[in-house]
């Protein structure tokens, strides 16, 4: 579903229009964080089905993904969690018919790049210092006549990071939502309903490989982040 404009905002030169996809993004934050506050409110000793289902997701997070950060793991957790939660529900919102996608736009994917960009600076500076953070970005034993050429490469290399995490998430969940929209189209487009179970059939074949896929995006764009802040934190 394309992105359409619900409310115009504009405040001291910024766009902040209200859109179906904003809409969405407001969606998937409030569903996550009822789902976590009300898993958490009571805890059991034997937890019931939706306590279970937030200790998998949490331990999977913890396991999977926190696994590769040494320092201070646990504090690290919480992030990693509302990452990957949050992700994960707008992927499987915008597999709603009338729901915008969100995650199947730049401008969501960008800013959750650029929050994980100045989280790893931020981690970098903390641990090492600013002097220290950008030493890091320098191999060890480089000659003094080639940091010319190796400073520059590895700013590129930094801001790839986000770049490439923006881009992956996007591209992904677009596509998907290409194919469905072309597989269901083709009913427009012959005017038969004889042909009516093909695209019925191809629906329900990559519906749920889109299901699968927004797992896995969810699961890649928080494994990278974890990574990448246990590089900040070790300095190299």
């Amino acid at each position: 579903m394309r992105q359409k404009t619900l409310l115009p905002l504009n405040f001291f030169g910024f766009d902040l229009t209200i859109t179906n996809g904003v809409i969405t993004v407001w969606l998937a934050t409030l569903l996550v964080f009822l789902f976590f506050y009300l898993t958490s409110r009571r805890l059991q000793t034997i937890p019931g089905k939706a306590q279970n289902l937030a200790e998998i997701l949490v331990l999977f997070v913890r396991d999977e993904v926190g696994g590769q950060i040494e320092r201070d793991r646990e504090k690290w957790l919480p992030f990693l969690v509302a990452i990957f939660s949050f992700i994960l529900a707008n992927n499987l919102l915008a597999l709603i018919p009338g729901i915008a996608s969100s995650t199947g736009n730049i401008n969501t994917t960008a800013a959750l790049a650029l929050i994980v960009f100045l989280v790893v600076q931020a981690t970098g500076i903390t641990k090492h210092g600013m002097i220290g953070h950008l030493k890091s970005l320098v191999p060890e034993g480089v000659p003094f006549f080639l940091l010319p050429l190796m400073v520059p490469i590895e700013l590129i290399g930094q801001l790839a990071r986000p770049f490439s995490l923006a881009i992956r998430l996007f591209a992904n969940m677009f596509a998907g939502h290409a194919v469905l929209l072309t597989i269901i189209s083709l009913l427009f487009i012959f005017k038969n309903y004889f042909i009516l179970p093909l695209p019925v059939a191809g629906e329900v074949i990559i519906l749920a490989f889109e299901i699968f896929i927004s797992l896995i995006q969810a699961f890649i764009f928080t494994y990278l982040t974890g990574l990448y802040i246990a590089i900040a934190q070790e300095g190299h």
